[in-house]
């Protein structure tokens, strides 16, 4: 019996024996990339969510406070019910099913991301970075995330390397960018599998655990130029256009548009570069293939932004004559 089946057992024990739960069934509800995984809990009267987070793994004192960190900033966030921290397991509310991701279409999308937008900007304005103990996304962050990219998909998935001058340039861009911006709270995943649809198509948001304190463009960027799904560019700059005019009126921004949509592109470029390395090290050391199919479209998101601006032209070109002819069979 696999490891993983004796924690399941050991989640059920604890649910009928120590909480006294009536459990009529335990399915798999879903699972990340993480090593937590998460099970629907049917009793009598009510479904509830049973997370297993292996704390040799995972922090869970973590997620719960940053739970509540985002519920005091009325943030739709699972109420969780009950914890037993030293076998790493929780009872949450259950938001269902429907992801953003598995409901959004061209006629629903503006409804469902004004939600989204609504519930952001209370995540931005409402949560103090003063006070939220939460770790700064700072050079140090960002340049182990790049490197990431550099580790697991140049070196790794594709097999070359990229010129050392180059890489150090394009990194240097992409930080002084980062760090120039206005800091938040920054939840950090905040995209359309992340984002469930509620009553009134309010977001339940999940997967908050590693929130950080950071760009203010940061979750935009995660939404609106989303790994998992892609809008006509001509859309993506309304909606930004629209949450830039959001964050002024708060008083969260001070700077014109295009100064705005410099941020948006290259921090999108950072967070870009840093999934598809995270995709490629899921494939390559968790065994999880199925997040390649998600490679070329944050490539395109790469090529386009790389290609817009003239300082990075020789990462483009790097990108076009070395990278793309050698990533076609990770499709």
């Amino acid at each position: 019996m696999i490891l993983e089946d004796f924690r399941k057992i050991a989640l059920l024990d604890w649910l009928e024996n120590d909480l006294l739960l009536a459990v009529q069934n335990l399915e798999p509800a879903s699972s990340d990339a993480s090593f937590r995984r998460y099970f629907r809990i049917t009793l009598p009267d009510r479904q509830l969510i049973a997370m297993d987070a292996p704390p040799d793994k995972e922090n869970l004192a973590k997620f719960i406070e940053v739970a509540g960190l985002l519920a005091r900033s009325d943030v739709r966030v699972p109420k969780i019910y009950y914890e037993n921290r030293n076998d790493g397991f929780l009872v949450l509310e259950d938001f269902g099913s429907d992801s953003y991701l598995d409901k959004l279409t061209g006629s629903n999308a503006d409804v469902l991301y004004k939600s989204a937008f609504d519930s952001l900007l209370k995540l931005q304005t409402n949560t103090g970075i003063e006070y939220c103990n939460l770790p700064r996304y700072d050079e140090v962050l960002l340049q182990r995330e790049l490197r990431i990219f550099e580790e697991w998909f140049i070196n790794q998935a594709v097999a070359i390397e990229i010129p050392a001058t180059l890489w150090d340039e394009t990194r240097a861009i992409l930080v002084v960018s980062a760090l120039a911006q206005p800091v938040t709270c920054v939840h950090r995943d905040y995209h359309s599998r992340n984002l469930m649809v509620l009553e009134n198509n309010l977001p339940g948001v999940i997967d908050f655990q590693d929130a950080v304190t950071g760009p203010i463009t940061y979750d935009l960027v995660s939404l609106l130029r989303d790994c998992y799904i892609a809008w006509p560019q001509e859309r993506v700059e309304r909606w930004l256009s629209d949450y830039w005019r959001k964050l002024t009126l708060a008083g969260l921004i001070d700077c014109e548009l295009p100064v705005f949509n410099r941020w948006f592109d290259l921090m999108g470029l950072q967070r870009h570069l840093k999934a598809i390395g995270i995709f490629s090290r899921l494939n390559l050391r968790d065994g999880k293939p199925g997040y390649l199919k998600d490679i070329p479209r944050t490539l395109t998101y790469v090529l386009d932004q790389t290609q817009h601006y003239p300082e990075l032209a020789g990462f483009h070109a790097f990108l076009v004559r070395d990278v793309v002819p050698n990533c076609l069979g990770l499709q």
